[in-house]
């Protein structure tokens, strides 16, 4: 019984030892673990030297001026057009009064009462005057009127309100000025309303388009 027992105890003992041993074992392995984890971090998270440090700084204090001028160029641009264009709006709306007078004048040219009137000649020049001193005056202001009649449609200048045959003009030619344009400066103010030429339509070519409409 003794025998079994020593036997038992020295088992016990052996088995102790082993597990002592595999825990220092663990114990090593993991302290190793978390030393390379620790230079494995070091390594993700390096300081930068002071020549980068610079070069990072010089970076970010380039990119701020730029912006900077960037912004100052904006500010000088749109200063610059408020000073130029600032009467835009007011321009636009003073082509009215034109507008008014080429009205007035064809109402009064229409009117059979006044044809041929002494009356009807010297309103019409006093129209004429002062549509030039209007004129005048928006000239003096880079407010001049858009010439048309004769030139090719130029969309940037002209909008096209219909087409007039006419074999004597080249397609596409103004002859016919509805409504003045005016620019100010570069800038387009209104276009001019015109009428363009367009080859006259042969009859039998009509009468196929009829046709073929039908």
């Amino acid at each position: 019984m003794e025998k079994e027992e020593n036997q038992n105890n020295n088992s016990t003992d052996l088995n102790q030892d082993k597990a002592d041993e595999t825990g220092k074992t663990d114990e090593g392995l993991n302290a190793e673990n978390k030393q390379e984890a620790v230079k494995e971090t070091k390594e993700e998270f390096k300081e930068p030297t002071p020549e980068e440090k610079i070069t990072e700084l010089e970076d970010k204090v380039a990119r701020t001026f730029a912006e900077m001028e960037n912004q100052r160029r904006r500010f000088e641009k749109e200063k610059d057009d408020a000073f130029e264009y600032g009467g835009y709006n007011f321009a636009k709306e003073a082509l009215s009064l034109i507008d008014n007078l080429d009205r007035s004048k064809h109402v009064l040219e229409s009117d059979e009462k006044l044809k041929e009137t002494e009356a009807l000649k010297i309103m019409l020049e006093h129209l004429s005057i002062i549509k030039k001193d209007l004129i005048s005056i928006f000239e003096k202001n880079n407010i001049k009127p858009i010439e048309s009649l004769n030139k090719k449609l130029d969309p940037n200048f002209h909008q096209a309100m219909m087409e007039i045959e006419d074999d004597t003009k080249e397609p596409g030619t103004i002859i016919q000025e509805i409504q003045k344009g005016f620019t100010i400066k570069d800038r387009l103010l209104r276009p001019s309303l015109v009428g363009v030429s367009k080859k006259v339509t042969k009859k039998d070519e009509k009468t196929e388009e009829n046709q073929e409409n039908l």
